[in-house]
C-alpha cells in the first residue's frame, strides 16, 4: 500500500475533527445568543411588506370612491342645469303635450338628481369605513416599526459584541477543516445536520457512548483508544473518540506556554 508523504495519521485526523466539533459548538454558542431575532426581524419584515400592500389598496379604493362622488356631484350639476332648461322651456310651450314631456323630463333628472345623493351616501359610508381600515393598518405598521427597530438593535448589540471572537472562530474551523480529509468531513457535516444537539463527534464515557449512551463491546472500546480507524456508534451513527482525545493536546498547550 502507497502511503502519501505528509498524509495525516488517523489520530491527527480525530484530533483535528474533535477540535473542530469544540470550535463549532462555540460558534453554535453566538448563534444562540442571537436566538430567533433574524427569523423574528424576518417575520416583521415580511409582515410589513403586507400591511404596507393592505395599506396602498385601501388607499387607492378611497381615491376610486372619491373620484365616484365628485362624478356624481358633476352629474347633479348637470340635472339641476337641465331642470332650470326645461323650467325655462315650460314658460315658452304652445300646448299640454308639450309641457307634460318637459314635466317628465324634467322628473327624470329629479330622480338622477336623488339616486346621486344615495350613491354619495353609499361611497361616503364606504370611504369612513375603508378609512377606519387605514387607521388600523398605520397603528399595526407603527407598532411593527418600533418592534422592528427594537430587534435589529438587540441583534447589531449582540454582533457587535460577539463579532470579533466569531470571525476568529470561523478563521480556526477553516483551518481545521483542511486537515481533515473531505469524505470524513462530510460525513461530521452531515451527522451535525442530522444528530440532536448537533452532536456528530463524541467521547465514550464510562464504556458507553457519549451521543445515545448505549454500552460499547470491549473490543471496540480498544480499537478506539488505539486511534488507528475511525469508529462510528453501532446505534447513533456518531463518530466515537476516546476520553482523553484533547487531554494531550491541553498538556501540550500547556508546555508550549
Amino acid at each position: 500500500m502507497t502511503v502519501k508523504l505528509n498524509e495525516p495519521t488517523v489520530e491527527e485526523k480525530l484530533k483535528a475533527l474533535y477540535s473542530l466539533k469544540k470550535v463549532d459548538e462555540e460558534i453554535r454558542k453566538i448563534e444562540t445568543l442571537r436566538g430567533e431575532l433574524p427569523l423574528d426581524i424576518q417575520d416583521l419584515e415580511d409582515e410589513l411588506v403586507g400591511l404596507n400592500t393592505r395599506a396602498d389598496r385601501f388607499k387607492n379604493e378611497v381615491a376610486a370612491l372619491d373620484s365616484q362622488i365628485a362624478q356624481k356631484k358633476n352629474d347633479m350639476i348637470d340635472a339641476q342645469a337641465k331642470i332650470k332648461k326645461y323650467e325655462a322651456q315650460q314658460m315658452k310651450v304652445r300646448n299640454n303635450r308639450e309641457f307634460d314631456s318637459l314635466s317628465k323630463e324634467i322628473e327624470y333628472q329629479e330622480l338622477d338628481i336623488e339616486l346621486a345623493k344615495k350613491r354619495i351616501n353609499q361611497y361616503t359610508e364606504e370611504i369612513n369605513s375603508k378609512q377606519d381600515g387605514i387607521n388600523k393598518v398605520s397603528d399595526a405598521i407603527t407598532d411593527r416599526n418600533e418592534a422592528l427597530l427594537q430587534k435589529k438593535k438587540e441583534l447589531e448589540e449582540i454582533i457587535s459584541e460577539t463579532k470579533e471572537r466569531e470571525e476568529e472562530l470561523l478563521r480556526e474551523s477553516a483551518a481545521l477543516e483542511v486537515k481533515i480529509d473531505q469524505r470524513l468531513l462530510n460525513a461530521y457535516k452531515r451527522l451535525k445536520t442530522n444528530s440532536i444537539n448537533s452532536l456528530s463527534i463524541v467521547k465514550v464515557q464510562r464504556g458507553a457512548c457519549g451521543g445515545c449512551f448505549n454500552q460499547i463491546p470491549p473490543q471496540r472500546l480498544l480499537d478506539i483508544a488505539a486511534r488507528k480507524r475511525v469508529i462510528d456508534c453501532e446505534y447513533c451513527g456518531r463518530i466515537l473518540v476516546d476520553e482523553n482525545i484533547d487531554v494531550e493536546e491541553s498538556e501540550e498547550t500547556v508546555s508550549n506556554d
